[in-house]
């Protein structure tokens, strides 16, 4: 790429003027920062590729990046493809040492990543080595998206758009007047990252133990056991319709006045679709004949997509009476723990029966089913009291979810306005 031209230039002049001090200090550090350009803290250093051609420069023990394999990791401890000696030699590749901040600066700019050891990229990077002791690699890191706007920002080219070492080089900085602030506040978004990276990984655990515990609690192809099941329960599980153990809603709004959104004081309301869909269809003005639904009915779209062939199928948690759109089919569960079928309707085994007797319509991603067909389904019922330890199981295993996803979010809204108030 040419060195910066006159448009690039006035870019980076337009992005100089968005740049401004913190608007929060952390510890005892209230000094007013000062503006650097990259290039005089750091450098910046692109990559290279061996010839593919040459079996001898390929599969060796040197780290060589790509950038698509920079994602939303934190650190690049090992590279997909290695190259050998020989292949350093032969390209212009350079070695880059650990803690250097990975910057791609093509096909995507703006990933970063820190290296854990020495490795070197293809030259689809600018990476930024930190000058020893006046740059922190984590403060640098993470000012990523600072660093990715400015790179969309001046960055060039015809085909794709693409960010040369020169122009990262001139990007101007706010930077603190000292290492040790660059520090501190590096340390602080390192541990914020390891405690959101802690709480993801619960997350993301308890997530596949919750699905590996649907598929194996519940039988599979017409078996009468589950492949795992509550100590004591030995007995076989029998198989009931679905119109068996649950009836049709059938009665309608006769002409009730219901208000259009729950309060503390109301007893009645439309219920949202958004509870159940993607989107409401309920109009105020059109409430005669929608049927009235109670609490622990389960709500059911007929016309379903084959790409969610499920159907999102919920107990309805309101605790109160409301409205629903007669467009879905509602039923009331007797004689079942209510909490088991709603995750027996979560397991997805019941997925076969609707791909097998759905109707295709005209378009090729939908389908649907009649309810005299959608009744007919088997569902598999163990004695009340297993039942009942599944849901409870299950129930627990989603709170324990839920309450890890809401931490996770909380620490990643602390982090984005943590950025927005010292880097943005």
């Amino acid at each position: 790429m040419s060195a910066i031209t006159a448009k690039a230039s006035r870019k980076m002049k337009k992005y100089a003027v968005l740049t401004r001090e913190p608007r929060c200090f952390l510890g005892s550090f209230d000094f007013s920062w000062e503006q650097r350009k990259l290039g005089d803290i750091a450098d910046i250093v692109g990559g290279g590729t061996p010839s593919t051609g040459n079996q001898s420069y390929w599969d060796g023990d040197i780290d060589w990046y790509a950038p698509a394999e920079i994602a939303d990791q934190i650190y690049a401890n090992s590279s997909q493809k290695k190259i050998t000696g020989l292949g350093y030699e032969n390209s212009s590749a350079k070695m880059l040492p650990p803690g250097t901040v990975l910057f791609t600066s093509r096909a995507g700019i703006g990933k970063t990543a820190i290296l854990t050891r020495k490795g070197c990229t293809n030259q689809g990077f600018q990476s930024i080595v930190p000058h020893r002791g006046e740059l922190d690699s984590y403060f640098i890191f993470s000012r990523t998206e600072e660093l990715k706007r400015y790179g969309e920002l001046v960055g060039a080219g015809s085909t794709f758009v693409e960010v040369s070492g020169k122009q990262m080089a001139v990007m101007e900085l706010m930077m603190p007047p000292t290492m040790r602030e660059q520090q501190t506040i590096g340390g602080f978004f390192q541990q914020l990252d390891h405690l959101i990276t802690l709480h993801q990984r619960k997350f993301e655990k308890l997530t596949n133990v919750k699905k590996s515990m649907l598929e194996k609690m519940f039988p599979q192809n017409g078996s009468s056991y589950p492949e795992i099941r509550f100590k004591g329960f030995t007995d076989p599980w029998e198989q009931r319709k679905l119109s068996e153990i649950t009836d049709k809603v059938t009665e309608k709004n006769a002409g009730l006045q219901y208000v259009e959104t729950f309060t503390n004081s109301a007893e009645f309301g439309i219920i949202s679709q958004r509870d159940f869909f993607d989107h409401d269809i309920a109009k105020l003005g059109s409430l005669d004949g929608y049927y009235i639904v109670k609490t622990e009915d389960f709500v059911y779209n007929p016309r379903i997509s084959t790409s969610a062939p499920v159907g999102p199928i919920n107990r309805n948690k309101l605790g109160r009476t409301g409205v629903m759109s007669p467009l879905y089919t509602v039923f009331r569960p007797h004689d079942i723990d209510t909490t088991y079928l709603e995750y027996f309707f979560k397991c997805g085994y019941w997925h076969s029966f609707m791909n097998f007797n759905g109707d295709s319509g005209a378009r090729s991603d939908r389908f649907s089913i009649r309810d005299n067909v959608f009744f007919q389904m088997p569902i598999p019922i163990p004695n009340i009291d297993e039942q009942r330890k599944i849901g409870e199981l299950l129930t627990c295993l989603d709170n324990l979810i839920t309450l890890h996803q809401r931490e996770l979010e909380k620490l990643q809204n602390i982090k984005k306005s943590m950025l927005e108030k010292m880097f943005v």
